[in-house]
């Protein structure tokens, strides 16, 4: 559904008709997904980054946070455990972490891969060159993730150091396309600075760039950045902006983020109704997963992982939809 940027701002701002809009977006996703919710299993490597962002917990000027990386045993009893509870998409997330080298990448995802042929596996390890992508991508990744954050370079530059450019974050998402992977981009909603009008312009890039999966959340404060006393994102501009995406993109796969979950207790829940069509329940080692703190109160870091699959199956089924446990492609 194509929209001009006076009705974008309308079904921004206003909250008068959004039970409207959120019938629709839930009429498109059953058009094109039924009630189907896939789950992907997120293994979050490492907290260790090399950036300095200034809204992230893990930015590397954190002093305060207990660093760790996950080895490659402990990557593969993660994705041993998950394939046992249904999981056949795989999602490696981490920081810049200068030790997962491109060998050391790859090497993890084509174990992976020869054991669990029947898995998808997603990157989201921030930006790399050209090269990197493509060895990782012929090791057997298939998708990979990269937030835009916000596609207007000056409020860019207001998130990020200067070392980081919108410029090269959008030419990382080109590369990734022209590879041949399956892209996701998105943006926080609410982010310091963020206007009706920048968010427009993150909608305008997304069309552009035509992603397979698109990420919005709200955004949460981390005490430990420059950010830290900033307001949460809001909830109801959130569900929107995620049912704007699903009529101006209805193949997309939507996520209902775990940020939704920790702005509001039924938050993923709220997120499946709207258009949202992805759940991530969290792999990684329990005694990891506070560490791994983006931002402040971040829910599900105490559960198992049988635990969170059990949780988010039940919460699923209360919302009228149905976990599926195939790898879940992109429907074109």
């Amino acid at each position: 559904m194509n929209f001009s940027d006076n009705e974008l701002k309308i079904l921004i701002d206003r909250s008068d008709c959004e039970q409207l809009l959120f019938q629709k977006a839930d009429k498109v996703r059953r058009q094109h997904y039924g009630t189907d919710v896939y789950i992907r299993g997120l293994i979050e490597l490492s907290n260790y980054c090399k950036n300095n962002c200034y809204y992230c917990g893990i930015r590397c000027g954190n002093k305060e946070i207990d660093r760790y990386r996950l080895s490659k045993e402990e990557i593969m009893s993660c994705c041993e455990q998950g394939y046992g509870l249904g999981f056949r998409t795989f999602v490696l997330q981490g920081g810049e972490d200068v030790y997962f080298s491109d060998k050391i990448i790859c090497d993890i995802v084509s174990s992976i891969k020869k054991i669990y042929s029947d898995c998808a596996i997603t990157l989201s390890l921030g930006e790399k060159t050209y090269s990197s992508y493509k060895a990782i991508f012929d090791a057997g990744a298939d998708r990979y993730l990269l937030r835009h954050e916000t596609a207007n370079p000056a409020h860019y530059r207001q998130l990020h150091p200067d070392s980081l450019s919108i410029e090269n974050r959008k030419e990382c998402l080109w590369n990734l396309k022209k590879i041949g992977y399956q892209v996701g981009s998105g943006f926080m909603v609410g982010s310091p600075f963020q206007t009706t009008e920048l968010i427009i312009e993150d909608l305008r890039f997304l069309q552009e760039l035509q992603p397979d999966m698109i990420g919005i959340g709200p955004f949460i404060p981390h005490k430990n950045t420059p950010f830290g006393q900033h307001s949460s994102g809001n909830l109801n501009l959130s569900l929107r902006l995620i049912a704007i995406l699903r009529l101006m993109f209805p193949h997309a796969l939507i996520p209902a983020t775990t940020a939704l979950g920790t702005i509001t207790q039924n938050g993923r829940e709220l997120g499946l109704t709207v258009g949202a069509n992805v759940v991530m329940p969290n792999l990684s080692p329990v005694k990891f997963r506070k560490q791994y703190e983006l931002y402040d109160n971040k829910i599900c870091t105490g559960e198992e992982a049988a635990e969170c699959r059990k949780c988010l199956e039940k919460r699923v089924k209360a919302a009228g939809y149905n976990i599926v446990t195939h790898i879940g492609h992109v429907k074109k």
